[in-house]
């Protein structure tokens, strides 16, 4: 028998052939990561964990209903259609993600953004019919709810698609781009269209409906231009159910440690206002909108309409980051307090499986929930059996209970969603904390949400990432620039402008930039170390001769027309050849011949560029130091590089920037150890160790690839 026969016949592991053994760990290892469940069911103990998470599953349940169904009018989908997407989607999750306290299903943000594409797509206007009896126009509701279901589902899915599909390729660090101040301007911007969004059940109104650039305000003149028309019924049911949830909300928050569980206000709110409404036929006698008819029992899957994927890609894109940031950032948080590992691509491959699965049946995006996830901490919940709980509760409702909902006012679900805006709201305190700290980020947090008011969800999504982006280019283009001095004692380098205890070293001039220098900003560094060299040694020599003047500025501008001439033969290639070189190497003969002779009288003998802040180098930095090592030496100033990491001297290595006349010597781990050494108070050792250690590793990824 061969070892593959053998091993089918192993009682143990241990027999198996050794090179079967080493990947079964891998294979199992494999398994778990994408089905995390199998890591923790097996161990989950009833005793330690079982309360808790039935009495959190519970409160969060609970929460789900109103939230549900409320959710679901921001979507622009009837209200079961919220139930359902608080019930599949969670148990997918439960499944596959790897955050135990944080609670998946509908999402206000993320609702309003399904509700700006269904109803792009499925107006009002496209639903309306004549009525033949009496002339008037109608409008057929069933049609229209059907359609806008299935663009909702479409969306899903394509959503969840792009989250799989990310999170397969290991991509889960795309949002790193979404910044924290971008992310919470976003979203107090789309608070804004939520609220928009809701006025019209709130007065019981009929506004006409924009889309496009500058539409929420069309939709705030068209509301005021409708407020005589307000239906007195809905705004005294939206008013007393705003003070009521509002009240209530702030008591839990002020008893938040005396009381067991947090009152389920919504939950109360939901069954007074249903009854009320069916005993005093609010519907009919009033014309108070209702939710109308709930069906009983669950949706067979189906498959998405596929045809619309192709004006929806855009929007469900968007849905998948904005979805996702949101997710991580909370699973993370809850990871973080508890001591727990949340795996970034795995949770975007859960988040997408889930919308993917509730897609299919008729449920729309979903992400995690600050409120519900607060809740579910807080009530005691520690693992994803919690969430299977909460689903439970919304299976029962689902199939027994949803009908006697059917006479629930329209106006007291938008003012759950109100009254849960509460913490959106807060982000605007952000102002004036970013105003204090970093007003850059303020910068973005003011247009991010400017941009998401006028610009709709989807452009003021694109825009404000490209406006975050710009603002870090700025910030590598507007660098700052230093001359470093030594703390007297110490091993520190300071910058001379800001420390007042840093002091410059006699015939030495340390200069470090804030951040990588490449393409953008190379020009600018140049010029910088040329003005910081001028100013350090005229602040050395009061009475500087015009002849050493005439030195400094001869230097400056030939090292600013070799910058330039090495610009001019890339772009001209063959037509420059050889003789750019010619004339560069001509040029520098001649002013190192005309004034070698009088460059001793110059106090600064040595510059030390520290590259500490560089985490790569191009081709147009690997110039510019070849300039700056050929023309500062023309005039006896000797170079030193300091803090270049393992990557950049291995980039500069790949670029042949070291050679005979910028030897490996000049380069030092530190900036004292290159300042040991130009006072010749070094050891032989200090710069040979950093360059063995880099030789060491060099060799091993040598021979790493060629064994790949």
């Amino acid at each position: 028998m061969d070892n593959k026969t053998v091993f089918l016949f192993s009682p143990t592991l241990h027999d198996a052939p050794s090179g079967v053994r080493c990947s079964m760990p891998k294979l199992k290892r494999s398994v778990l990561s994408t089905f995390p469940v199998l890591s923790w069911l097996p161990r989950y103990s009833v005793r330690d964990n079982g309360l808790g998470d039935l009495i959190s599953g519970i409160s969060v349940g609970i929460m789900h209903l109103p939230q549900g169904m409320a959710y679901a009018l921001l979507a622009s989908v009837p209200p079961v259609f919220g139930l359902y997407t608080s019930f599949y989607p969670v148990l997918v999750y439960c499944i596959l993600g790897t955050s135990r306290h944080i609670s998946i299903g509908t999402f206000a943000v993320i609702s309003i953004m399904i509700g700006s594409v269904t109803e792009r797509l499925a107006p009002d206007s496209d639903f309306t019919f004549l009525n033949g009896t009496n002339g008037t126009a109608g409008l057929d509701v069933t049609a229209r709810d059907a359609y806008r279901v299935q663009i909702a589902a479409s969306t899903t899915v394509l959503s969840g698609l792009f989250q799989v599909l990310l999170g397969m390729v290991r991509f889960g660090f795309v949002v790193t781009y979404l910044s924290e101040p971008l992310v919470r301007g976003y979203t107090t911007g789309a608070a804004t269209h939520v609220v928009v969004s809701q006025l019209k059940y709130i007065f019981g109104i009929h506004p006409a409906r924009f889309s496009g650039p500058l539409s929420q305000v069309y939709i705030l003149i068209d509301i005021c231009r409708h407020l005589p028309e307000t239906n007195i019924g809905a705004l005294v049911v939206s008013l007393v159910a705003l003070l009521v949830l509002i009240v209530v909300k702030e008591l839990n928050s002020c008893y938040e440690k005396k009381l067991p569980l947090p009152i389920p206000i919504e939950l109360i709110v939901i069954i007074a206002a249903t009854l009320i409404s069916y005993y005093g036929n609010l519907n009919s006698q009033y014309d108070v909108a209702v939710v109308g008819e709930i069906p009983r029992g669950l949706k067979s899957p189906s498959l998405p309409d596929v045809s619309l994927w192709g004006t929806v890609v855009g929007d469900a894109f968007a849905v998948a980051i904005v979805g996702y940031a949101i997710n991580i950032s909370l699973g993370k948080t809850f990871g973080l307090k508890h001591g727990y590992k949340v795996d970034s691509n795995q949770e975007l491959v859960a988040l997408g499986l889930s919308n993917t699965v509730g897609g299919f049946f008729q449920c729309y995006s979903v992400t995690s929930s600050m409120s519900r996830s607060l809740i579910q901490e807080s009530t005691g919940g520690r693992t994803q059996v919690a969430g299977v709980v909460s689903s439970v509760i919304v299976l029962i409702t689902v199939l027994q209970l949803g009908t006697l909902f059917e006479e629930l006012p329209k106006a007291v679900l938008s003012c759950i969603v109100f009254v849960n805006l509460k913490g959106m709201f807060k982000q605007y305190l952000d102002i004036p904390a970013l105003w204090k700290s970093n007003p850059v980020d303020l910068l973005v947090w003011l247009v991010t949400l400017v941009c998401t008011i006028l610009l709709n969800l989807d452009l003021g999504l694109a825009a404000s990432i490209a406006f975050s982006l710009l603002t870090v280019i700025f910030r590598t283009q507007l660098p700052r620039y230093s001359i470093l001095g030594q703390v007297p004692g110490t091993e520190l380098y300071l910058d001379t402008d800001t420390y007042e205890e840093a002091k410059e070293i006699p015939g030495i001039t340390i200069f470090r930039s804030s951040t990588t220098v490449y393409y953008t900003n190379a020009e600018l560094y140049l010029d910088a170390l040329q003005k910081k060299v001028v100013c350090v040694l005229q602040s050395a020599k009061p009475q500087f001769t015009p002849e050493q003047s005439n030195i400094l500025s001869l230097c400056q501008s030939k090292v600013n027309w070799a910058y330039e001439q090495q610009w001019t033969r890339l772009d001209l290639g063959s037509e420059t050849g050889s003789h750019g070189d010619d004339a560069i190497t001509q040029t520098s003969s001649t002013v190192g011949e005309e004034q070698r002779g009088r460059s001793s009288d110059i106090d600064t003998h040595t510059i030390i560029l520290d590259l500490s802040t560089a985490s790569f180098v191009d081709t147009v930095t690997v110039m510019m130091l070849n300039n700056i090592f050929r023309d500062y030496r023309e005039i006896d100033i000797d170079i030193y590089l300091a803090g270049c990491q393992v990557c950049v001297v291995e980039q500069l290595s790949r670029a042949s920037f070291f050679s005979e006349s910028i030897p490996k010597s000049r380069l030092f781990t530190t900036v004292h150890d290159a300042v040991l050494h130009i006072k010749g108070l070094d050891t032989p050792t200090h710069s040979r160790v950093f360059l063995s250690f880099y030789y060491f590793l060099h060799c091993r990824i040598i021979v790493k690839t060629s064994k790949l």
